[in-house]
């Protein structure tokens, strides 16, 4: 199996909800048993925000083919996993996440990056930045990226020749 560890893998909502743990390494995930994945990139418009001041917010990106859940971690100055790092350091952390969070509103098309996690069964990208865009096509490019890299790099696609020759 293939790894694309650290690796920010574009995909549609399609694919990244069909994404399983490994067994083998909890921080990885494949889809039908093809090439490991760590981190992902989408690109739709934000249809539901929750948010829980301090601590975080809850928002889906819909790209057309289904909504991907994403939490964005808002708790840097209280969290114990941040306690070894320098208080400057994680002061800028919190600021450019209180940031991200004051951009995703609902009906803004954001591109989204982040680890791809488990939480209750579920799939979702822990978010480490947004993007929010401002041109009407940049969902139909990610879109041809996601269909051509899906072919191409990932082996997810099971396209036959006619269809192979179109995307070329």
């Amino acid at each position: 199996m293939d790894a694309l560890h650290n690796t920010h893998a574009k995909l549609l909502a399609f694919d990244f909800v069909s994404l399983t743990p490994t067994a083998s390494d909890p921080t990885a995930f494949h889809r039908k048993g093809k090439l490991l994945l760590t981190r992902a990139e989408t690109v739709g418009v934000i249809t539901t925000r929750e948010l829980k001041p301090n601590k975080f917010l809850k928002f889906a990106v819909d790209d057309g083919t289904g909504c991907i859940p994403c939490v964005l971690w808002l708790n840097h100055l209280t969290s114990p996993y941040f306690s070894r790092r320098s208080p400057p350091d994680v002061r800028r952390i919190a600021d450019v996440a209180a940031r991200f969070a004051s951009q995703i509103q609902l009906g803004v098309v954001a591109r989204v990056r982040g680890r791809i996690t488990a939480y209750r069964g579920s799939v979702q990208i822990t978010v480490s930045d947004v993007i929010v865009e401002r041109d009407p096509n940049v969902e139909m490019l990610h879109w041809l990226d996601c269909i051509k890299l899906a072919r191409k790099c990932y082996g997810a696609l099971n396209l036959s020749p006619h269809d192979q020759n179109r995307l070329s």
